[in-house]
C-alpha cells in the first residue's frame, strides 16, 4: 500500500511508518498476524453503525514492548536500529504520521517543537525497561 514504509534488519521487521495522506477505501488491516499490536484501517461509510459490544477478556502472554506513536504535532527524525545497535533505516515525521516500533531499537532528533500520542504495553514499572546507546 502506497504510503506505508518498511523498515528491515534483513528478513525481519523493526518499524513501519505509516503516512498522514494513507486513506483506504475499504477495510484493511496492515500488520502481520505475528506483531504483538495489531493496526489497520476501519473504513465506514455515513450512516453505517458499529453494534454496540465488549471484548471478552482473553489472557496473552507478551513478550517485548512495540510501541506506537503519533505525531500529533512537529517533525522528527527517526532513526531505527537492529538488536546490535546497527543502523538500518531514516526517515523524517511529521504531524499525522504514525510509527510503529516493532523491533530493535529507535532514536529521534526533534527538528520542530513535537508533541507524540504514545501506545504501548503498560504501565511503565519504572523497572530498568530500556537499554540506551550511541
Amino acid at each position: 500500500m502506497d504510503g506505508i514504509e518498511w523498515i528491515y534488519d534483513g528478513e525481519r521487521i523493526l518499524s513501519l511508518i505509516i503516512r498522514r495522506f494513507v486513506v483506504p477505501e475499504k477495510t484493511t488491516f496492515i500488520t502481520p498476524n505475528e506483531f504483538l499490536q495489531q493496526a489497520g484501517f476501519v473504513v465506514y461509510q455515513t450512516g453505517g453503525k458499529i453494534a454496540n459490544h465488549t471484548h471478552n477478556p482473553i489472557e496473552r502472554k507478551l513478550i517485548g514492548t512495540p510501541e506506537t506513536l503519533l505525531v500529533r504535532q512537529g517533525k522528527m527524525i527517526a532513526q531505527f536500529f537492529n538488536e546490535a545497535h546497527e543502523i538500518k533505516g531514516e526517515a523524517i515525521v511529521e504531524a499525522g504520521d504514525v510509527l510503529m516500533l516493532v523491533n530493535g531499537g529507535h532514536g529521534f532528533t526533534i527538528l520542530e517543537d513535537t508533541i507524540l500520542f504514545e501506545i504501548k504495553q503498560g504501565p511503565y514499572t519504572g523497572l530498568v525497561e530500556k537499554e540506551r546507546f550511541e
